[in-house]
């Protein structure tokens, strides 16, 4: 069942980095920015994950917690979380549950051959569980202070 804007998210959990167990209501009361980026170590995603780190008090301050969520697992992300020294923790989704969930996997083309990939997107998700905003299909350059921007009118409405 994918996420629909307005209304609380299911129940499920995943394993992460640091040995999280993330879960929706494991972080209840908190707002949730999850991301979900395609691979570690490569340029857009690295520029992208540096950003979410260079910002990371700031999100804190406004109440909310990050995890950045894509197929790697969970060596490739302690590697790749340690090399740029993330505040953050990184969701190991190598069954591909999340992105299923949350309609993500889409079809790229690589080099003239068609392949599954995921669609760099990102979700805030309300203190009470509840999704209230995605953006999809984004690029790198000015979104993570968009979604910042979100994260702090969430905590002036609270």
């Amino acid at each position: 069942m994918t996420p629909i804007v307005n209304k609380a998210l299911p129940d499920f959990d995943a394993p992460a980095t640091g040995g999280v167990k993330f879960s929706p209501q494991a972080f209840s009361g908190k707002a949730i920015v999850l991301y979900f980026y395609p691979k570690d170590a490569t340029p857009g995603c690295t520029t992208e994950a540096m950003q979410f780190r260079d910002k990371h008090k700031e999100f804190v301050k406004a109440g909310a917690v990050i995890f950045g969520v894509s197929r790697d697992n969970m060596s490739s992300h302690d590697k790749f979380k340690a090399n740029l020294e993330l505040p953050f923790d990184l969701i190991a989704d190598t069954e591909e549950k999340l992105c299923h969930m949350f309609g993500v996997v889409k079809n790229k083309i690589m080099y003239g051959k068609k392949v599954k990939g995921i669609e760099r997107s990102t979700f805030l998700i309300d203190p009470s569980g509840v999704l209230i905003a995605e953006w999809r299909g984004i690029k790198v350059a000015g979104h993570v202070d968009e979604v910042l921007k979100a994260v702090k009118e969430l905590q002036k409405a609270a």
